[in-house]
């Protein structure tokens, strides 16, 4: 018997792989203690506004949340000097990721365009929809080749995919570069849409968003999260600030309660939660200084980064990367391999709290040291 074509294309599909969790390193290693820094979580944990609100609304737990969300698009499009009619809000921002994908194209018949390596999930999304994914490489150093990414556009193209700051390396192209794609975007694909991920944007200075500076493209959607700087990724919610069509046909397909109760509750406290996140911002600079530092007085190579992790390469006469990965889990530190990004030979660890910090420094020198090798 055959199997259905679309049956077909998710079997052969390589899915998404998450870091691994503490509870299976700690049970693999027989730990009583496992630090984390593989997932670019907020190395404050969540805000205690956000805590206090999810107790708080724990009772209502019984009940269905408010069609459309409208109290955390309205806070949401303050926060960005937008309209709610802007806002999109979705289960992650995976959710709004693969609504765009079912939205904008149609299978066999349209395309997305990305880099290689990017974050997995929007060549995923778009294999699951059918959809053609055409992808440009980098630059040597990591950085955006924007002409190589444009020159696989063309008029069926539906989604052009870019994440700044980019997520492994930590490189983030000027407000100015996102903006000059848009409209080339534009002029070789009308029906397009740039659809700028700023995930991590809040780890580094406004001047660099083009979502900051006011100045929207009509072409453009620009996607936020409250996994990262707002410290909520196990709430899974996101956002995004669209053309208001785009927001209109979003509103339509997303599923009726997709993000509960809890999860509202809990954004919006996290927003008025200032101090909290003055706080994980001042952590993640402190932090990123150190562990840069550090990591290249250990003799390892590390790309510069505007985001909460560092991507780094171990010294050429030291244990590859895949055994310092290993050696670190033996002792507890959990960091990211970076194979499928096309990396074997660099890791990434995200940025913890100072002692965590410091664990994670600490028991790298000890696996540099103990194999390094003679010359």
């Amino acid at each position: 018997m055959t199997k259905p074509e679309a049956l077909g294309r998710i079997r052969d599909l390589a899915p998404y792989a998450p870091g691994l969790s503490i509870d299976e390193i700690a049970s693999r290693h027989g730990l009583a203690r496992v630090i984390k820094l593989a997932s670019n979580e907020n190395p404050l944990g969540a805000s205690p506004l956000a805590q206090d609100a999810i107790r708080r609304h724990a009772a209502q737990a019984f009940r269905y949340p408010q069609g459309g969300n409208p109290r955390l698009a309205a806070a949401i499009a303050a926060l960005h000097d937008v309209e709610p009619q802007n806002i999109l809000i979705g289960n992650g921002s995976d959710e709004i990721i693969d609504l765009l994908c079912r939205i904008m194209a149609r299978e066999g018949e349209h395309n997305i365009v990305c880099f290689r390596p990017c974050f997995s999930l929007y060549p995923i999304q778009a294999r699951i929809c059918g959809l053609e994914t055409r992808r440009a490489p980098l630059n040597e150093d990591l950085s955006f080749n924007m002409q190589a990414l444009l020159d696989l556009v063309d008029e069926s193209t539906r989604l052009v995919f870019l994440t700044t700051p980019d997520n492994p390396s930590g490189y983030c192209p000027d407000a100015a570069s996102v903006a000059s794609l848009a409209q080339a975007v534009a002029r070789r694909a009308p029906a397009a849409l740039l659809v700028v991920d700023e995930a991590y944007m809040d780890f580094t200075g406004p001047e660099m968003s083009l979502l900051a500076s006011g100045n929207i493209p009509a072409n453009a959607v620009f996607m936020r999260t409250f996994s990262k700087s707002f410290g909520l990724a196990g709430l899974r919610l996101g956002y995004a600030v669209a053309p208001a069509a785009i927001a209109d046909a979003f509103w339509r397909a997303r599923l009726p309660f997709s993000v509960n109760i809890m999860a509202e509750a809990a954004a919006l406290a996290a927003l008025e939660d200032e101090a909290f996140r003055q706080a994980t911002m001042a952590t993640v600079r402190k932090g990123r200084e150190l562990l840069a530092r550090e990591l290249e007085l250990m003799g390892c190579r590390v790309w510069p980064s505007h985001a909460n992790f560092l991507l780094f390469q171990p010294p050429a006469n030291a244990p590859k990367a895949r055994q310092c990965f290993d050696e670190l889990l033996a002792m507890g530190i959990i960091i990211r391999t970076l194979d499928g990004y096309g990396m074997p030979d660099r890791l990434r660890v995200s940025i913890g709290n100072h002692e965590e910090n410091m664990l994670f420094l600490n028991a790298m020198r000890k696996v540099l040291q103990s194999g390094q090798q003679m010359p």
